[in-house]
């Protein structure tokens, strides 16, 4: 089967889903990352804070603190890191067993496809689950530059340097937590793109019902109305 009549497995409604899925990923990772200043989102007030953070770190005797709040952070990416992988794994596994899903899948949609129907859905599932484990990895690696940097902030606050190594440890922390951020977004749009497996319809209402939960918890969450208090 050439790649033409695999194409011609799909509708054209199949191929406006998919099209429809990556647009909402990338426009809600660029809104919430180029919020605007009169509405800015819960990513971009806590970058504000993560500055906050290492400027009153200067001063902060002894750092046990700061260093135990950097390892949580590196624990949080471990641990999405090594999910995604799992996740990875578990997809790739479906996708060679895909006769097996196709008896499962045609009980539940009642149609009808070959098993490469099946093994190109899950590919879509396995693109998302991909990008969320480099973005976890190399946001890991970032919160760990930031922790050096921040080791490296002399212990003196009249110190010439502790305003501006405190400033570069602050924007590696907030580059760290965005690429922890996009992985998120990638996971929870990988999460939607299995609803592709039932049809092109439920991957649409999949898409736009995870581009809510997004923008809510960005632009109108509760803890975003707190950390906007005065």
């Amino acid at each position: 089967m050439i790649w033409l009549d695999r194409i011609a497995l799909f509708h054209p409604l199949d191929f406006a889903a998919v099209g429809i899925i990556f647009v909402l990923w990338a426009f809600v990772g660029w809104r919430v990352e180029h919020s605007a200043a009169s509405k800015p989102s819960v990513s971009k007030i806590m970058a504000e804070y993560r500055r906050e953070w290492m400027r009153q770190m200067i001063t902060r005797e002894p750092r046990i603190f700061d260093a135990q709040t950097v390892a949580a952070l590196r624990q949080g990416t471990s641990f999405f890191a090594s999910t995604s992988v799992i996740a990875i794994g578990g997809t790739l596994a479906l996708i060679g067993n895909a006769e097996q899903l196709a008896g499962v899948a045609e009980d539940l949609t009642f149609e009808m496809h070959p098993a490469i129907v099946w093994e190109i859905k899950l590919f879509v599932v396995a693109i998302f689950l991909t990008n969320a484990f480099l973005k976890f990895a190399w946001s890991n690696r970032l919160f760990g530059y930031c922790s050096v940097v921040m080791a490296a902030v002399p212990n003196d606050p009249n110190h010439p340097d502790s305003a501006k190594m405190a400033s570069k440890a602050a924007e590696l922390n907030i580059t760290a937590a965005r690429s922890f951020n996009r992985g998120l977004r990638s996971l929870y749009f990988a999460l939607a793109s299995v609803a592709w497996l039932a049809g092109a319809v439920p991957l649409i209402i999949g898409a736009f019902v995870t581009l809510f939960v997004i923008w809510r918890r960005e632009f109108a969450s509760q803890s975003r109305e707190i950390l906007l208090e005065k």
